[in-house]
């Protein structure tokens, strides 16, 4: 396969600067502080019009991540599983993604809530989260099922991986 390689369109600036201060994912980031993503000038018109949207889905390099390990134990269970059963950032390519609530776009930078990575973290790319697109009433969670068997809601841990 033919090599690929990407570079950042902005940096992500969060309250956290270690992993274990972060919420384990997005939609359970109650208590952080308002985060806001730095959009390099380049970019700044393709900011056009994203501040129609509640929300949008942030795509991120896990830049402190370790080396991958194909079989890991999530934060959540005693049991180990394979790095595509989880959401570990230790990963063969250490790709994040958040959806986030967008509270609002002032020049080149993106205000938003529920954030679930490092401060500093390179952004990647922006998508706007399209519930007609984004959300599945009828959905599984393999391993996870036994973890939250009604739903994920209500829940303020924190960790680095699922």
């Amino acid at each position: 396969m033919k090599s690929i390689s990407y570079q950042p369109i902005g940096i992500l600036r969060t309250q956290y600067t270690q992993s274990g201060q972060m919420p384990i994912q997005a939609s359970l980031a109650q208590n952080s502080m308002m985060a806001v993503a730095e959009i390099n000038e380049t970019y700044l018109e393709g900011l056009t019009d994203l501040d129609g949207f509640s929300h949008i889905i942030l795509v991120y390099h896990f830049h402190k991540a370790h080396a991958p390990a194909l079989i890991q134990k999530p934060f959540l269970d005693q049991e180990s599983h394979g790095i595509f059963a989880i959401r570990s950032p230790h990963r063969p390519n250490p790709i994040g993604i958040s959806v986030v609530e967008l509270v609002k776009v002032e020049g080149n930078r993106i205000y938003f809530n529920h954030a679930d990575m490092l401060d500093e973290t390179p952004l990647l790319d922006i998508k706007p989260f399209v519930p007609a697109f984004d959300h599945r009433d009828a959905s599984r969670c393999g391993w996870l099922d036994k973890v939250f068997p009604n739903e994920i809601q209500g829940i303020e841990q924190t960790g680095s991986d699922v």
